[in-house]
């Protein structure tokens, strides 16, 4: 089927979304950049030098890097060899396992940051134990407990990449390496490892950008450990007032960071394409008992220890504070007072935001994926190329480049639903995008030739035949958005005012005046949210895990 980009109702689209892509994220980028540039009318690169000069300001790109780079390594070094037990060997309650598991990323960043500052604070559970027996000096705050902090709560994402890279791999390719004598740690190394190399460093590049772009940790535990994206907040909100000139210079060097580190990895990728046709699935084998014990041990205790916070903090939603003063027994004092603090308004803030917010996603990343694949041409490849720039850019940059456009008039959109919902749209685009282009790919275009000759029109044939081919990839892709919508922090926290507050923000609010119980029942009552998302999508995909 060849398409020619000729004027007819696809020519339209691809040219309502560019608008739209023009308007909202082409248009605050250029004003964020030119609010960088510019101090009171004239052009300037004080912005600039400010951050350069000072150790405080320059220091923070090496801390934020330093933070990612860790981070990244240790959730490789625990995501991988989570991924291979889980899917080339029988572990028992592997279902559940990976449910926990998938749990332990499906929270707002900082919700974990808070949980272990309950155990690991200066006053926390396991502190004062330890310290009862005499062992001191153990503290969650400062570099090391960002890592911490951030590593667990991001190795399941390289658990969800790498059990997709394993499935895709040829048995045939592990048996011919057998039959020559390579096995066991040598077969890992040398075979497994090369042969999902591009899934390692996709994963890698993942965990990176959520750690350089995680504001919620570094704030709660950081303890003056100065990050990009708590600068930027600073600077926009600080205690001497806003500053949005640098704190746009700040975003558009925070760009630049990661541009570059996507470019690097996208260099590195480029050495290892290949295809794979995994005709012959690999086998999922029973281990000696000896290996068996550690997989299962290793498996479990990561596990549990990331899914403690969690357990923690409904335990604690349901403990009884008394003016923010722990006091022995339970009772449902917690969620009295949380009804006082604009429970149900964050509640229905979040569900009409993410659900609006989602299907907005959906749609425009169906229509990305049909035009690059079926109609690629220059516009189509460069509505691609755009909808992708938001991977790069941290959520307070989007935050601080939306309210640069629309705080004026005629185009105010501060305060509103609309601004949130927009932000969310842009930021988290590129999940569903990425999967339903994937998905088109796999779909063959002869069935729909089939469907037009038969009489039915381009559009029917898109919407009848095309979209519901394209269910599986769509869900993917979406649960993994919607989840990162009503978890979202970075760029919400900047956006939002008392109308529009959501149950993450309530929940940061909260822990930041100190009424950690009230904290606990939102941050409950969101990951409620996440497990009825992850319980939605295993049903209707009729899948044991996340696919990406």
């Amino acid at each position: 089927m060849n398409y020619n980009a000729k004027k007819d109702s696809w020519t339209l689209v691809s040219i309502i979304l560019l608008i739209l892509f023009i308007i909202f994220l082409l248009y605050p980028l250029f004003n964020l950049l030119k609010e960088a540039v510019y101090t009171d009318g004239k052009f300037s690169f004080d912005g600039f030098k400010t951050f350069f000069s000072e150790y405080y300001y320059w220091s923070s790109i090496i801390n934020s890097v330093k933070i990612a780079v860790w981070v990244m390594i240790v959730s490789l070094l625990l995501g991988i060899p989570f991924s291979y037990f889980y899917s080339f060997f029988n572990l028992k309650g592997k279902k559940v396992l990976f449910i926990l598991c998938l749990l332990c990323t499906m929270s707002a960043p900082f919700i974990g940051a808070y949980a272990w500052i309950l155990l690991f604070g200066n006053s926390g559970l396991f502190t004062e134990i330890l310290k009862s027996l005499g062992i001191k000096g153990i503290t969650i705050y400062g570099f090391w407990g960002i890592v911490f902090v951030q590593s667990l709560k991001l190795f399941p994402l390289v658990v969800i990449y790498m059990n997709g890279a394993f499935r895709d791999i040829d048995n045939s390719l592990l048996e011919a390496s057998e039959s020559l004598g390579c096995k066991g740690l040598n077969r890992f190394f040398n075979i497994i490892m090369s042969l999902t190399m591009p899934t390692i460093l996709a994963a890698a590049l993942l965990v990176f950008m959520r750690s350089f772009a995680d504001f919620g940790t570094p704030i709660l535990i950081g303890r003056g450990y100065s990050t990009f994206p708590v600068l930027i907040y600073s600077q926009y909100l600080g205690e001497n007032g806003s500053n949005y000139h640098f704190a746009a210079a700040i975003s558009v060097i925070a760009i630049l960071v990661t541009a570059i580190i996507f470019i690097i990895q996208k260099i590195i990728t480029n050495k290892f394409k290949f295809t794979i046709s995994s005709l012959h699935p690999i086998e999922i084998k029973k281990a000696n008992k000896i290996n068996s014990i550690f997989m299962h041990i290793f498996c479990y205790v990561l596990v549990g220890i990331s899914i403690l916070p969690q357990l923690y903090i409904v335990n604690m939603s349901f403990r009884n504070y008394r003016n923010s003063i722990l006091r022995p027994g339970y009772s449902l004092v917690n969620y009295s007072k949380a009804l006082e603090k604009a429970l149900f308004t964050s509640i229905g803030n979040t569900l009409i935001i993410s659900v609006v917010t989602l299907a907005i996603i959906i749609v425009i990343a169906v229509l990305i994926a049909y035009l690059v694949v079926r109609r690629n041409n220059i516009l189509n490849n460069t509505i691609d190329t755009i909808s992708m720039l938001p991977y790069i850019m941290p959520g307070a940059v989007i935050g601080i480049s939306l309210i640069v456009s629309f705080s004026k008039y005629p185009f105010i959109l501060t305060g509103t639903l609309l601004i949130m919902i927009i932000a969310l749209v842009i930021r988290r685009m590129p999940f569903t995008s990425r999967s339903a282009t994937a998905t088109m790919m796999q779909i063959p275009e002869s069935i729909e030739e089939a469907a037009i000759s038969l009489g039915a029109s381009k559009s029917k044939t898109f919407i009848n035949i095309t979209v519901p081919m394209m269910t599986n990839g769509i869900i993917s892709g979406a649960v993994l958005s919607w989840v990162s919508i009503i978890t979202e922090m970075s760029s919400g926290v900047i956006l939002y005012n008392n109308r529009t507050i959501t149950l993450t923000i309530s929940t940061y609010s909260a822990i930041t005046g100190g009424v950690y119980g009230v904290a606990a029942v939102f941050a409950t009552i969101t990951m409620i949210f996440t497990v009825i998302c992850l319980i939605i999508y295993l049903k209707s995909t009729k899948l044991e895990d996340v696919k990406i």
